[in-house]
């Protein structure tokens, strides 16, 4: 029997698909996966009625959500189940209802177990609205076998 090895790219979205099939928090809050790569992930979300606090913008903690699953997508697309050991989060603007978020995550860099992502959160206009950075750990098992990481 022949098996076909996958490319880096479908590696990629073969851990992507079956992380956000069952990545019930991320779907509940509208985010779509727009692209991803090796060591990347392109996320989006509309900020809604539920998401806004009591001065009137979104909660930063809906933002946080957004970077981390964004971070979460970039740093398993090898195959290698990997949780994050730690993250930040910096601010720079408001988010309003009715914003298209995007959440583009990038590999800084990877080594045999640890890396460090960071995540730029815009809205529909270009403006950044958050600076995340992630910092990322591998532990054993598999991203598209769930059952191996038991």
């Amino acid at each position: 029997m022949m098996t076909t090895e996958l490319t880096p790219q479908q590696l990629a979205e073969a851990c992507t698909d079956a992380m956000f099939s069952r990545d019930q928090a991320s779907q509940q809050l509208g985010m779509q996966i727009q692209s991803v790569a090796p060591g990347k992930a392109v996320l989006t979300m509309t900020i809604d009625e539920r998401m806004i606090q009591g001065h009137g913008n979104c909660h930063g903690g809906y933002l946080f959500t957004l970077a981390d699953s964004a971070f979460a997508f970039s740093c398993n697309t090898y195959d290698k189940a990997t949780v994050a050991s730690g993250c930040s989060i910096e601010y720079m603007r408001p988010a309003r209802l009715g914003d298209q978020l995007t959440a583009t995550a990038k590999e800084v860099s990877r080594g045999s177990r640890t890396g460090v992502y960071d995540i730029t959160i815009t809205n529909q206009d270009g403006k950044k609205v958050a600076l995340f950075r992630g910092k990322s750990y591998e532990v054993s098992g598999s991203v598209r076998r769930l059952e191996e990481n038991s």
